[in-house]
């Protein structure tokens, strides 16, 4: 049986120590090592070695009991949050780790509302219990206050595989059917087992267990547990199908990518199809390896429920599905700030961006982008950490200096009305027309597309690529240059020529109309929210409440409870996003913030950011509002606002 399991926590909860046993205790190293002395099997890199902190999502393969485990240690700071999620995705269980000192912190509750929203069956278990201040039992209740009142700690009840009675009422209090089978008196063991180990999977009950990664105590206990309460059902007959989940790029330059089998089977030198942006790709598998720690073997062959890398596919994205699986997902944690790539002008900028390129293909919350008219590179980023350690990245790999400018917020810009856009564009032997409405779409729903075109004006062909170049790149609004989001566009007519229309035509026509109907919308800058859980004293709720108000926030009625106060809410980053370290000055440390991006709604001082960022939308030579005609041989260019009376279809 083949089973991935991931190990979350937040930072210094104990979750490489954690890893290090399990890693032991399955006979999969000879020696447990140390954050501290820079020998711990996962953190391998020398950034992770220098900093003392997990960057990468890395994997072990581990033999146990007849099973094949695939053991996935995950960031654990925040601002690797999109690596963390990437690996999620992938997941069969996880395991969150919890200090018993610290508690429930900021990015426990983050990881915990990834691994809910992809609805990954979870165990937790209680760290640190050898340390001063260790308080399990107030954990345990902060884990049913704060993530979930299933949370049941197995640590005595299911011992020796045998479950004790207030487990069986536990279980049978979550199912009607197990609820009579319990009335009526039974208390066969394999059968509340096998009920258990359904409730896991079904994300109805999360097992928790005590003990201490650093003291060696229940760990081996609780992976027995583990091995005992959790299965998989993979089919190895079949087509091959595959989710990718990570790209990396071994020393030697080599694009590796890193698969989850899902059903069927892959072998070297088989070919695997896949769909991306349209476009259909059937690659050779030239290499299989299975990768345990910074090391790997080079196998014949997998099968569904193993996670391995391949060499051969040189298009496949983050994400992407392969073989029958054809969907593409995307991700949840997104980056709220961009930055500026500074470098020696003496190096060449084709190189860089080159290098940067590659970095995307690893990391897509990047989102690098070239801007033709300054000359420069930007990126997006979750925060200063990863600038910091995208720093050393370039160094090491690269072997050149970048620096960067200053994170700044990223907005982006949306539309309140229905337009219509028109885009023409007929240099001589050139001809593409495409008219696009345009209007307004669900808040945070991002950009959609469809296609009321009928084929006698333009072929299925010519439809999907005016979609393909709507979702080929992020196109920009008209206010601050920034990303456009939540905008249905629906192709409504079009026109090309036998002769003339080559295949940029179409990129052209359908800029044109984007740009040309944003110029006539109501344009709405959006920026981006924190959803936020504030715990404190109760005598310190007046300042928090005015506090969160100040900063154009809005709150839910706070729930109190005896001293202490709940407030949740959400506000902007601008003004809220640095307000842990305020709140931890005037509560003395005792108060404690979660902060989770919501979302992009609209910006309370539009104006003001208008102004500032001063973009000059007529200037911006990647994209125009304006058409290309064609009248004797002479091509003439006509004015957004003039364009629609020009447009060949009326």
């Amino acid at each position: 049986m083949n089973k991935t399991i991931g190990i979350l926590a937040h930072v210094d909860a104990g979750k490489t120590t954690f890893s290090e046993q399990f890693l032991y205790h399955t006979d999969s190293i000879p020696k447990i090592g140390r954050v501290d002395h820079k020998d711990a099997f996962f953190d391998f890199h020398d950034i992770e070695k220098q900093r003392g902190i997990t960057v990468f999502s890395d994997e072990a393969a581990i033999k146990y009991k007849g099973s094949n485990y695939f053991l996935i240690d995950t960031p654990g700071h925040v601002d690797f949050s999109s690596e963390m999620e990437r690996a999620i995705k992938i997941m069969d269980y996880a395991i969150i780790i919890v200090s018993a000192v610290e508690g429930i912190e900021s990015h426990t509750e983050t990881v915990w509302q990834l691994l809910s929203n992809h609805k990954i069956p979870t165990f937790f278990f209680i760290n640190k219990i050898d340390r001063v201040g260790a308080d399990c039992k107030a954990v345990l209740e902060d884990i049913k206050l704060n993530l979930t009142k299933d949370v049941y700690n197995i640590t005595e009840d299911f011992s020796g595989n045998k479950i004790k009675n207030n487990l069986m009422e536990f279980i049978a209090e979550r199912d009607e059917l197990l609820l009579e089978k319990y009335l009526e008196g039974n208390e066969e063991n394999d059968f509340w087992i096998n009920s258990l180990k359904k409730m896991i999977k079904n994300n109805k009950i999360y097992p928790c267990c005590i003990g201490s990664a650093l003291q060696d105590k229940g760990i081996i206990e609780f992976i027995e547990k583990l091995h005992l309460l959790t299965y998989t059902e993979y089919k190895s007959d079949g087509e091959f199908s595959g989710r990718v989940y990570k790209i990396r790029h071994d020393i030697n330059g080599n694009r590796l990518t890193y698969i989850k089998a899902l059903t069927g089977s892959l072998k070297v030198r088989d070919e695997i199809k896949y769909i991306d942006d349209d476009n259909i790709y059937i690659e050779k598998v030239t290499q299989i390896r299975r990768y345990s720690g910074d090391k790997f073997k080079a196998i014949d062959k997998v099968e569904s429920g193993e996670i391995f890398a391949v060499t051969g596919l040189s298009n496949a994205k983050i994400g992407q599905g392969l073989g029958s699986l054809e969907d593409k997902i995307f991700y949840e944690m997104t980056p709220t700030l961009k930055s500026k790539v500074m470098f020696d002008m003496s190096l060449n900028i084709k190189e860089v961006l080159k290098s940067f390129k590659i970095l995307e293909s690893e990391d897509p919350s990047l989102n690098v982008i070239w801007e033709e008219a300054l000359q420069e590179i930007h990126i997006s980023v979750m925060g200063v950490i990863q600038l910091e350690v995208l720093q050393q990245v370039v160094k090491d790999r690269f072997n050149y200096d970048v620096s960067f400018d200053t994170p700044e917020i990223l907005y982006k810009e949306t539309i309140d009305n229905k337009v219509i856009g028109y885009g023409h564009f007929e240099p001589l032997r050139h001809y593409a027309e495409v008219h696009l409405k345009l209007e307004p779409a669900a808040l945070n729903s991002g950009i959609t597309f469809q296609s009321n075109c009928h084929t006698d004006d333009l072929t299925i062909g010519q439809q999907n690529l005016i979609k393909h170049h709507i979702y080929e790149r992020e196109h920009r609004g008209i206010l601050t240059g920034s990303p456009l989001t939540d905008i249905k566009i629906t192709l409504l007519t079009g026109r090309a020529h036998n002769k003339h229309t080559s295949g940029g035509d179409f990129r052209q026509a359908t800029y044109r109309a984007i740009r040309q109907g944003l110029e006539k919308a109501n344009k709405v800058l959006l920026e981006p929210y924190y959803k936020f859980k504030i715990k404190i004293e109760l005598e310190h709720m007046g300042r928090v409440l005015t506090d969160i108000q100040k900063s154009k926030g809005n709150f839910n009625p706070p729930i109190t409870r005896e001293k202490k106060v709940i407030i949740t809410g959400k506000a902007p980053i601008a003004t809220f996003g640095n307000y842990s370290k305020e709140l931890a000055s005037f509560t003395q440390g005792k108060g404690s913030i979660n902060l989770r991006f919501d979302g992009y709604y609209p910006c309370d001082n539009s104006q003001d950011i208008i102004e500032k960022i001063n973009y000059n939308k007529d200037a911006d030579i990647e994209y125009t509002s304006s058409s290309i005609f064609c009248s004797k041989g002479q091509a003439y260019v006509v004015s957004w606002d003039e364009a629609e009376n020009e447009m060949h279809i009326k």
